[in-house]
């Protein structure tokens, strides 16, 4: 017997919908490429974003064409947002911090049939239109007063010209929620980007549980300002948070340095923002210089890699701003865990609280976890048992797009479907994952595991370090030992034996890292993460060398 209530589709169109009904005059604040503030209400958006979806079937998009972004966080690309997904065919948002030889990859691979873009990427088009064979035409996100004046770009567009093409009258569709409307491709440091394809229904489900106050908190009376970008799976659902809650939004266009950041923050009295640890050690740089100090802000979200603990305790314990520690991927759509703190945490000591928030978090309802040995035996929830970890929900992916001759992502266990995660991790009593290393940079000394991410960690508390990274390295005895490729803060003077004594105590003496290499920069990937690949190709032999030197 089936209940006797509605049915009714779960459509991304639907958030804008109820933002325009409900929180209508609602601020969405834009920091233009234009290099101006644009200011504008979610019944604008709306507005637009129906004109842009009937200008896009004017030009005869079809539901499941690919749309291509290459675009900023900004109030157009959230007009794309809704445009295209609402009208069902689907957003694919572009990394423009890959290769050109990647955009060009992806572009035909998801067979895009238009590409919005920034000026700002123009160069990036340059390079990639004559090789974009399913794109029809590219289109300049600006108006007509700031479209270049000779691009050598064979149909070029712009954005405010097809805009006034478009109906306000548009009618959303009554699409299948289970219809594609978002597709983000990993950044793809092993082999060619993946491409992976969320459905409304996945992305409603998403945000319902991404918004709840065990997880982002998130409300109208919020102000949110996304630093992850909208083109990294979706800025973590931010800009579809903000209108499901009516939430102000604040985006900060191509301006992420620190001093600009602030600037913004203060003005614009945000008291939510989220970013990869990267970006919030330029802020927090801006502010030790400075003296300045944040009025609004409450709490920050850190995802996309471990947010260190000198990070968490100078938020916390100095500014007054609490943190999310937050874990997801790209097939999570991204939220998996979320680092909120239970009741019983909040009596417990300051270092005993940032013990608790360095981890992870805690998975969000609809995303079950566990971990498994390499028998493939599941693993106790004790906080020191580490294992694979395995995750399985409404928004996991389950295939990868036009994943043609390749092996399923999915993985079947104990009668159930999961996803393999890649990463190595334990999970303590109260469900607090925490990340101890991916499974292919985990270190194996004499056949012992030691767990790289807690040795950056360390290092990143010494005042005296900017950017650590902890990789495996070649070694004639042990097979592997670890080895701490440092980035010293300007007019430090680091030693190696300095940084290798900051240990004592602190690890198990085995643990230590074997030697420390100096390096004016650490190659980052291009949603901000360590390119260990990379460092391993550099120094992969560097303890073999040195004992031989």
């Amino acid at each position: 017997m089936h209940g006797l209530m509605m049915h009714k589709q779960l459509l991304i169109s639907s958030l804008i919908e109820h933002a325009d009904r409900h929180h209508g005059d609602t601020p969405i604040v834009s920091r233009r490429v234009e290099g101006d503030i644009h200011r504008y209400t979610f019944r604008d958006c709306h507005r637009r974003a129906r004109q842009m979806a009937s200008a896009l079937t004017g030009l005869g998009v079809q539901p499941a064409d690919r749309i291509g972004t290459l675009a900023w966080n900004g109030y157009r690309h959230l007009e794309l947002y809704y445009g295209i997904g609402g009208m069902g065919a689907i957003v694919h948002t572009i990394n423009p911090r890959l290769h050109e030889d990647q955009v060009a990859y992806i572009a035909n691979h998801a067979e895009d049939q238009y590409i919005f873009f920034d000026m700002t990427f123009l160069p990036l088009i340059k390079l990639i239109a004559g090789r974009c064979h399913t794109v029809k035409a590219f289109i300049a996100m600006t108006d007509q007063a700031h479209m270049p004046t000779d691009a050598g770009i064979d149909n070029l567009l712009c954005y405010e010209d097809l805009l006034q093409q478009g109906s306000c009258d548009y009618a959303w569709p009554d699409l299948d929620e289970d219809a594609a409307c978002t597709l983000c491709y990993t950044s793809g440091t092993t082999g060619n980007p993946k491409g992976v394809l969320y459905s409304h229904r996945s992305s409603l489900l998403h945000t319902y549980a991404a918004a709840l106050p065990d997880a982002l908190n998130c409300s109208a009376r919020d102000v949110i300002l996304p630093v992850v970008p909208m083109f990294h799976v979706n800025a973590w659902g931010l800009p579809y948070i903000a209108c499901m809650v009516g939430a102000k939004l604040v985006f900060p266009g191509p301006a992420l340095d620190g001093q600009s950041l602030f600037e913004l923050l203060e003005a614009e009295q945000v008291t939510l923002s989220a970013g990869v640890p990267t970006v919030w050690q330029g802020l927090l740089g801006h502010l030790e210089v400075t003296g300045q100090r944040f009025s609004s802000m409450k709490r920050t979200i850190i995802g996309g890699a471990a947010c260190p603990t000198a990070m968490l305790h100078t938020f916390q314990e100095i500014f007054g701003v609490a943190v999310l520690h937050v874990w997801g991927m790209t097939e999570l759509s991204p939220i998996g865990t979320i680092g909120t703190l239970k009741a019983r945490h909040l009596v417990m000591s300051p270092a005993e609280r940032n013990a608790v928030q360095s981890k992870q978090g805690r998975a969000v309802f609809g995303v079950d976890m566990k971990i498994v040995g390499t028998d493939g035996v599941e693993l106790p929830w004790d906080g020191a048992t580490s294992g694979d970890l395995m995750v399985r929900g409404p928004w996991v992916v389950r295939d990868y797009f036009r994943n043609e001759g390749e092996c399923s992502p999915l993985l079947e266990h104990a009668g159930q479907t999961w996803f393999l995660t890649g990463d190595v991790a334990t999970i303590d009593g109260d469900g607090f994952m925490q990340i101890t290393d991916r499974s292919k940079d985990v270190i194996k000394s004499g056949g012992e595991w030691i767990g790289s991410i807690d040795l950056e960690n360390i290092a990143l508390s010494h005042p005296s370090v900017a950017q650590a990274a902890c990789i495996a390295a070649k070694h004639a005895k042990w097979d592997e030992r670890p080895l701490l490729i440092i980035v010293r803060k300007a007019q430090a003077a680091l030693t190696r034996e300095d940084l290798l004594a900051f240990y004592d105590g602190k690890i198990a003496k085995w643990w230590t890292p074997d030697d420390v290499v100096f390096v004016d920069t650490i190659p980052l990937g291009a949603t901000g993460k360590v390119l260990k690949n990379c460092l391993r190709e550099q120094f992969g032999d560097h303890l073999l060398v040195k004992v031989v030197s």
